[in-house]
Parts: structure tokens; C-alpha cells; sequence
């Protein structure tokens, strides 16, 4: 007989975004939160995972950065290469640094801080449809039948996910293959970010996630599904990095994602149900960074739950409460993002790096890049 479970909220998804719901949910003092996942934890995710400042600063709000800064390798610098080839390194500075931390650690953590605050984690669950009644949605059903009973469901299970989230919502692409290597010579403490133009209007990276393993990826665009993944990232290593990988060791096999996302932040609430992450398309356009989207909008979607069941606002206020706030935290920078892709198709990064090596230049244009 499949099992029948009862919560106040039910979320679909541990990742940064279902993780950092679940977390705060406990920090709000609501209880008897079940949080389920298809894998079990500790997991391995595609991901280049690079966490921006604002990505750390929502740690701290979350109450984990104390066990992630343990597992963080420091980024204190960037260095730029354009389209037509100019290359600049430009520090940081202090105050806009960013770290890599491997998935399979992050979310780790994240999970066992959601835990640790009274959240009930399933794994090996693959949610198969939502409950539905009167066109509300009251929880949903895993393929082996176990049902799970919600006041209010939260979908962060990703952009594949199809419970609970607006099919119909226009969604672009952005395409993303990488790889690890070990002993690649790099720069210690430097995101390399190349605007080749094999990728514009996208760009590949090199990141250091210690003292002997990179990662090297690019993202790109490819509406039509007519470019070969393998092949281009083979151009791109041989032009960009074929000398320094020659006595490297791959560490495993290249793995490749989509990645979705919209300029437009919204619909992202229905009755009983709020839609977090890249579940909602809140992925950066420009960059590709989803963590820390994903982490701040389940932290709003916690607290607009969390206002219902407290009585402190009705269904209707919450909603439209986060539906505005997520507009506030994402949508000038998704915009500034869609601006930025369309410079790279000119001559204006080139320009920039060019006539902007005075040190103040430099600077802004690395915290521009962080906060992006």
C-alpha cells in the first residue's frame, strides 16, 4: 500500500533553491516541512559552481556560510579576454569577492542545515503529478504512488520540472558543456571568462575549485540545434588552452546542460503553490548563475508561506508580495544582462579592456561583473 504523508509544506527539489527554502522555513519557526529530491545526498550536479557576492551575502542570511567558508576556494580576481582577443586581469577587491564550492559539497550542506532546522528529507523521490483540487494545488504523488499531502507546495525542481509551473511561458536556452582537469597551469584565486567569438554572445571560463583542479566550460547559444557540443568545445580548448592542458589529467568525462531562463520575472504563484529558481526561469541571462537566484527567491517564497500560515497575510497579499519582491531582486540585472549580450556583438568590451587598464577602471569593471 503506497504511503500517504501530511505537511504544511511540501517541496519538490533539494537543490540551492528548495534547500534554501527548507532552511529558512525553519528559521521562520514553521514546522513539519518535507523537502524531497530524485537522488540521494551527498550528489554530483553539472555546474560550474562559482557563488557570487550576493550569493555569499544570502549564506550569511541563511544562517550556513559558517560550514560553506571551510569549503570555499576564494576568487579574488578576474581576468577578461574580448572578442578580438584583448586580455585584462582585473582585481576584486575585498568586498566583491566570490567563491567556488563543488555542488556535491554546497548542497550537502545546504540539506543537512534544512535538516538540522526539522525539515524531513525524502530521496529517490520523482515527483509524477500534482494534487489537485478546484484547480488549487494541495501537494503531489511520486512515481511508486506516495502521496504527499500540503497546505502549500513549492516547486524547485528545476526547469524540467512540470508540476505546478506555467508550461506555456516563453523560455530561451542557454547551452553549457565542461569538464575538470588536474594540474593545469592557472593563476591561483582568478575566474578566467573569455568572450570568444565561437560563443557570443556567451563566453567559456576557466575556474579553480582548489590548488591543483580546474574547471573549464563554455556556455553558447544554439536556437536552431545545429552545433555539435563536443566539437565546439574542442575548437574552444585547442585555441584557448591547448598548451596548458597538454600535461593536465582530465578528471572524468565533459558533461553538458541546459540551462533556461526569461527576462520577464513573474507567474510564479497559483493557489497553493509557489515556483522558485530555475523552475521559474530565474536564471541570470547574461552569466548563467542560478544558485544565487535560486537561493534568494527560496528565501522569499519561504517567507510568503510562512506569512500565510501565521495569519499575518492572506494567500492572496503573500503571493503577490513575492511575485514583486523576486521582480525587485532579479529583474534591472536580468535587463542589464540582455544589454550586455547584445554589447558583446560589438566592439565595446574590446573598447573597454583597450582604454580602461587605469587600476580604477579595472576595478569597476570586475565589481560590474560580480554584481551583474
Amino acid at each position: 500500500m503506497s504511503e500517504s504523508i501530511e505537511a504544511n509544506v511540501a517541496i519538490i527539489g533539494a537543490g540551492p533553491a528548495g534547500t534554501a527554502a527548507a532552511a529558512h522555513l525553519g528559521q521562520l519557526g514553521v514546522r513539519n516541512v518535507v523537502l524531497v529530491d530524485r537522488a540521494d545526498f551527498p550528489r554530483d550536479k553539472t555546474c560550474g559552481s562559482g557563488i557570487s557576492p550576493k550569493g555569499i551575502e544570502t549564506l550569511r542570511e541563511l544562517g550556513v556560510w559558517r560550514q560553506i567558508e571551510p569549503e570555499a576556494y576564494w576568487i579574488k580576481g578576474i581576468r577578461i579576454v574580448t572578442p578580438g582577443g584583448h586580455e585584462s586581469v582585473q582585481s576584486a577587491g575585498s568586498d566583491v569577492e566570490a567563491i567556488i564550492c563543488h555542488r556535491r559539497t554546497f548542497d550537502h550542506i545546504l540539506l543537512k542545515k534544512a535538516v538540522e532546522r526539522g525539515t524531513r528529507f525524502i530521496p529517490n523521490f520523482s515527483a509524477a503529478e500534482a494534487i489537485e483540487d478546484g484547480g488549487r494545488i494541495k501537494g503531489f504523488v511520486g512515481r511508486d504512488g506516495t502521496q504527499i499531502h500540503a497546505k502549500y507546495t513549492i516547486v524547485a525542481g528545476g526547469s524540467h520540472c512540470r508540476i505546478g509551473v506555467n508550461k506555456e511561458k516563453p523560455r530561451r536556452i542557454i547551452n553549457a558543456i565542461m569538464g575538470w582537469w588536474d594540474d593545469c597551469e592557472f593563476t591561483p584565486h582568478i575566474v578566467e571568462m573569455l568572450f570568444d567569438k565561437l560563443v557570443v554572445p556567451y563566453y567559456g571560463w576557466l575556474f579553480p575549485e582548489g590548488d591543483r583542479r580546474v574547471n573549464i566550460g563554455i556556455t553558447y547559444e544554439d536556437p536552431d540545434n545545429s552545433k555539435n557540443a563536443r566539437q565546439l568545445f574542442r575548437e574552444f580548448l585547442d585555441k584557448h588552452y591547448g598548451q596548458r592542458l597538454k600535461n593536465a589529467t582530465q578528471v572524468g568525462g565533459w558533461k553538458g546542460h541546459p540551462i533556461h531562463y526569461s527576462y520577464d520575472v513573474g507567474d510564479l504563484t497559483g493557489p497553493g503553490r509557489v515556483v522558485i529558481g530555475e523552475a521559474g526561469l530565474m536564471t541570470h541571462p547574461a552569466t548563467a548563475e542560478g544558485i544565487y537566484q535560486g537561493m534568494k527567491s527560496g528565501m522569499l517564497g519561504a517567507e510568503a508561506v510562512a506569512d500565510i500560515l501565521s495569519g499575518r497575510t492572506t494567500e492572496a497579499g503573500a503571493m503577490r508580495t513575492y511575485e514583486t519582491k523576486c521582480k525587485q531582486a532579479f529583474h534591472l540585472s536580468f535587463l542589464g544582462g540582455r544589454v550586455f549580450r547584445r554589447l558583446l556583438k560589438t566592439p565595446a568590451l574590446d573598447w573597454a579592456v583597450q582604454f580602461g587598464e587605469q587600476a580604477f577602471v579595472k576595478s569597476g569593471a570586475a565589481r560590474v561583473m560580480a554584481h551583474m
